[in-house]
C-alpha cells in the first residue's frame, strides 16, 4: 500500500515562527514525492494550482461544474487533466477546494466520500456581495470554521491570501529574494505539513499560521491579505490583524476596485490590487 501524503512528509519538521524578530524560511520547500491532486474549480485560483502543481510534478486532476469542455486551456498546459466533478476526487492524496465560499455545502457530499487519510484544503474567501450574507460568518464565525462545519471534516487553509494575479505571476524558486510568503493554518500538524509542502511547490514561501481558529488572520481586510508580503514582513502583519475592523475594509477595497473595473468581480492587476489592500489594510 503507497503511504499517503503525512506519511510522506512525516520526517520533516516544520519551523513555526513565534514573533516578527526570528523570521525563518519553512525547511519544506517541496514536498519530494508525487502526490495524486485533485482541484474543484477553475476560475483564476484553481486553474493557477492546476498548471503549478502539475508542472511540479504531480497528478493533478481539475473540473468545474459546467463540465471538461469548459475548463480554460492554460489550467491543463503543464499536464493537469480536466475531468468531471465525480472525477476529480477519485483516490486522491489531497483535494483541494478552490470555489465560492458559499458553494461549498454544494459540494460537502463529494468530500464525505473521501478517506480520512485525504488532506482537503480551501482557498475560499467570504465576500458578502458574491456569496450572499452567511449569518454565522456575519457573528463573527472563522470563515475556515465554517468551511470545516458545513464539511464535517477538518480542512488546511492556503492560498486565500494572494490575489489571482500575484499568484499566477509572482511565484519564484526557493531563495529567491523578496520572495511572496502565505499563511497555511490547519488544527492538525500533519495536514499543515503537506499543506505549507505545496504552497513551496507552487512558488512561495509558507508561514505556519497555526490553527483554524486563528485563520481570521489571514482572511479580506487583514494586513496580510493580498499584500504581497514576504517571510520576514508576514509575521508581524499577522499579528497585527485586529478582527472586529476586517469587515470594513474588506468592503472598502471591494467597493474601490469595483469603482475602477466597472464590476465587483473582476481581479485587479498586482500592481494595483497590492497598493489599495497596503494602504487600507496595513
Amino acid at each position: 500500500m503507497s503511504r499517503g501524503p503525512r506519511e510522506r512528509l512525516s520526517r520533516l519538521s516544520v519551523p513555526r515562527i513565534h514573533n516578527e524578530n526570528s523570521p525563518q524560511r519553512s525547511d519544506i520547500e517541496s514536498t519530494g514525492a508525487a502526490m495524486k491532486i485533485g482541484i474543484l474549480g477553475a476560475g483564476h485560483i484553481g486553474k493557477t494550482l492546476a498548471r503549478k502543481l502539475a508542472a511540479a510534478g504531480h497528478d493533478v486532476t481539475v473540473a468545474n461544474s459546467r463540465g471538461p469542455e469548459t475548463i480554460d486551456a492554460e489550467a491543463l498546459s503543464t499536464g493537469a487533466r480536466a475531468v468531471s466533478m465525480d472525477e476529480a476526487l477519485r483516490g486522491v492524496d489531497v483535494a483541494i477546494l478552490s470555489i465560492p465560499l458559499n458553494k461549498i455545502p454544494g459540494i460537502a457530499a463529494l468530500v464525505a466520500d473521501l478517506p480520512e487519510s485525504t488532506v482537503v484544503m480551501d482557498t475560499s474567501n467570504y465576500y458578502p456581495m458574491r456569496d450572499e450574507r452567511i449569518d454565522a460568518i456575519e457573528s463573527g464565525q472563522v470563515e475556515s470554521l465554517w468551511v470545516s462545519e458545513q464539511l464535517g471534516r477538518p480542512v488546511v487553509k492556503a492560498w486565500n491570501s494572494i490575489g489571482s494575479d500575484s499568484f499566477a505571476r509572482m511565484g519564484g524558486a526557493s531563495g529567491t529574494p523578496g520572495r511572496i510568503a502565505l499563511p497555511v493554518a490547519a488544527d492538525s500538524d500533519a495536514d499543515r505539513k503537506v499543506g505549507m509542502a505545496l504552497v513551496g511547490d507552487t512558488g512561495f514561501d509558507a508561514y505556519d499560521a497555526g490553527s483554524l481558529a486563528e485563520s481570521w488572520r489571514q482572511q479580506p481586510g487583514a494586513p496580510c491579505y493580498c499584500t504581497d508580503l514576504n517571510l520576514e514582513q508576514l509575521p508581524a502583519a499577522l499579528a497585527a490583524a485586529e478582527r472586529d475592523r476586517l469587515p470594513k475594509r474588506r468592503d472598502l477595497s471591494t467597493a474601490a476596485i469595483a469603482e475602477r473595473v466597472g464590476d465587483g468581480t473582476t481581479n485587479p492587476s498586482a500592481e494595483y490590487g497590492v497598493r489599495l489592500v497596503r494602504a487600507l489594510f496595513m
